[in-house]
């Protein structure tokens, strides 16, 4: 695989070791992160860090996004200093955005980023904090045909697959689709625990005894431990999932789906954060639906 000169904003849980895989396929990697000490953090590792996104248009061909939303993805690629601002040549011809923003949205800044000659593939992933650490991340793309093969060698450092699912904004319809999923399975995997509590089985034996079964999942061994034992560190924020369903609610109704199971969990999402939950681990769905029982 050719080596590149890559830039990168946003090494945050899923952001670092997604640049750690680059660093190690041999990628010279320019990292920019809104808090300076997690990307000085990858200074050991080989990444350079740099001052504004502006500065990654001037030395990377390719610059990936990993942020925490659509504000954040605007703002760091066409706000005062993001990396399409300013005038004067730019060297960087390829955004890769593995954030998780409304598909609409996707549509529009690609637009604007192609008036200014430079591809956008929106490329949301899937797998979680252990598939980056592994390398091991499904990556669902949308864009051009010929941007997304562009890139896919360069994703291959830290994902088994990249799948291209047509025109921008596909590939963030294919991660709410992902979501809607996952949210569901992990709310229903909370109410089995908390059913098997009130009824005196040891819940921590669930995977074991529904291994094989159709009940068995990737969610249902990584969701089980985390909602009965203390001290596991997270993996994510209940917040992430409240803002991912509350962008499926909303593309839902903008394409008339009906989506019932997607509404209720939106709900329990939102009771969460109104109990102050929005901060905890992602497996916080157990800590919600956990009432008191009378008598």
């Amino acid at each position: 695989m050719q080596k590149q000169e890559l830039g990168f904003c946003g090494p945050g849980l899923m952001g670092a070791p997604m640049i750690r895989h680059l660093l190690g396929a041999g990628h010279a990697v320019h990292v920019w992160n809104r808090s300076r000490a997690k990307a000085e953090a990858l200074v050991a590792d080989g990444a350079q860090v740099v001052e504004m996104p502006q500065a990654l248009a001037q030395c990377a061909d390719v610059v990936l996004l990993c942020v925490a939303d659509g504000a954040a993805v605007e703002q760091t690629v066409f706000g005062e200093h993001g990396l399409l601002s300013g005038a004067g040549p730019k060297r960087v011809r390829r955004i890769v955005d593995h954030s998780s923003i409304p598909p609409q949205l996707t549509r529009e800044l690609a637009a604007r980023a192609a008036a200014l000659g430079v591809g956008w593939v929106d490329a949301p992933v899937s797998g979680g904090v252990g598939g980056a650490q592994a390398g091991t991340l499904a990556v669902m793309a949308g864009g051009e045909a010929a941007d997304v093969e562009a890139v896919a060698p360069i994703l291959a450092a830290y994902s088994a697959r990249v799948t291209h699912m047509g025109a921008a904004g596909a590939g963030q319809t294919t991660k709410l689709c992902n979501q809607a999923i996952v949210t569901a399975t992990v709310a229903a995997i909370a109410e089995a625990v908390g059913l098997a509590r009130r009824s005196g089985i040891d819940a921590t034996k669930l995977p074991e005894a529904l291994a094989g079964g159709w009940a068995d999942s990737t969610l249902l061994r990584t969701f089980v431990p985390r909602m009965t034992q203390e001290g596991l560190a997270p993996i994510g924020a209940l917040k992430t999932f409240q803002k991912d369903v509350d962008t499926v609610a909303a593309a839902a109704q903008q394409t008339g789906t009906p989506m019932p199971v997607a509404g209720t969990v939106q709900q329990v999402l939102r009771l969460g954060a109104a109990m102050g939950l929005d901060q905890a681990d992602l497996s916080g769905f157990v800590d919600v639906l956990q009432t008191p029982r009378r008598g």
